[in-house]
């Protein structure tokens, strides 16, 4: 666990991952995301400590995430939700590190713009691609959730591995996640964010829990467009459209690179723990 990781969990009280399940699994869902500079969100741990616990498994608190998105040639993926619409998708692979679970994910769109994700067991070793059964999963959950067709030929498009913290409120029905030192890889780049900033996402049944209440009476304002995938996609140069995306690029320190042609690489536990620093760019 990194330095700043360490300050700000060390005074929290412990939750099980089973009682989080039990208090607040949240598979549906309102999010908002927040950029926030770690002096900014150490300056909240006093309010926070009071009313929520932080995720603890055999005296970890900070858990590496590492993740595949999936998407077609065209990049639909990242370009409905570049433009905003209704039945956005996300496919992807994520291994929980630490925990030692993995899982096909499919988050969709429901009503009122809640956040409705969708998932099954996945072999950590065919993440090189979909399977059969992880496709027909993710056709069948979007075809049921927007009575379509999924029409999408998916395939690897870039992978995503970070530090996240979890916080839990005591009373139930709200988490919030806290995510630093995101590194982003596709088959031309790789780029990192450091540990100076941090995502953080609420997690309410209205949008408007506690966690949101305290950062925007410190200051802090949603970030719309603050996706990991689209911001990934855009950093690593693999669009050409991504001006919504910008003030969240200049926020983490990330610029949209001109791509330089790489092999792709598989990244899983064996990624390299040395990344560039925030806001750099090197050849994959």
């Amino acid at each position: 666990m990194t330095a700043h990781m360490s300050q700000f969990t060390q005074s929290f009280r412990p939750i099980s991952l089973e009682e989080l399940n039990t208090k607040a699994e949240m598979m549906a869902r309102i999010d908002n995301k927040y950029v926030v500079r770690a002096e900014q969100l150490f300056g909240l741990v006093p309010q926070l400590r009071e009313a929520f616990d932080v995720l603890d498994i055999n005296t970890r608190r900070a858990f590496e995430y590492d993740t595949r998105y999936f998407d077609d040639a065209g990049r639909s993926a990242y370009f409905e939700h570049h433009q905003g619409r209704r039945r956005g998708f996300k496919v992807r692979v994520r291994n929980y590190v630490d925990a030692g679970l993995c899982f096909l994910e499919v988050k969709v769109k429901g009503q009122r713009g809640m956040t409705e994700k969708y998932r099954m067991p996945y072999d950590i070793n065919q993440r090189a691609a979909l399977t059969p059964d992880a496709s027909e999963f993710a056709k069948g959950t979007y075809s049921r959730q927007y009575d379509k067709a999924f029409e999408y030929d998916l395939h690897p498009a870039l992978d995503i591995r970070y530090q996240r913290m979890t916080l839990v409120a005591k009373s139930g029905g709200e988490r919030m996640t806290i995510d630093t030192d995101l590194r982003f890889q596709s088959k031309r780049q790789r780029c990192a964010t450091g540990t100076a900033v941090f995502i953080v996402e609420t997690k309410s049944a209205n949008g408007r829990g506690l966690a949101d209440r305290l950062l925007r009476m410190a200051g802090e304002r949603p970030t719309k467009r603050c996706s990991k995938y689209c911001i990934g996609m855009a950093a690593t140069g693999q669009v050409s459209r991504y001006n919504r995306f910008l003030p969240t690029l200049r926020k983490l320190g990330l610029t949209a690179p001109n791509p330089t042609i790489g092999n792709w690489s598989e990244i899983r536990t064996d990624l390299p723990t040395h990344w560039v620093g925030a806001g750099q760019v090197v050849a994959a």
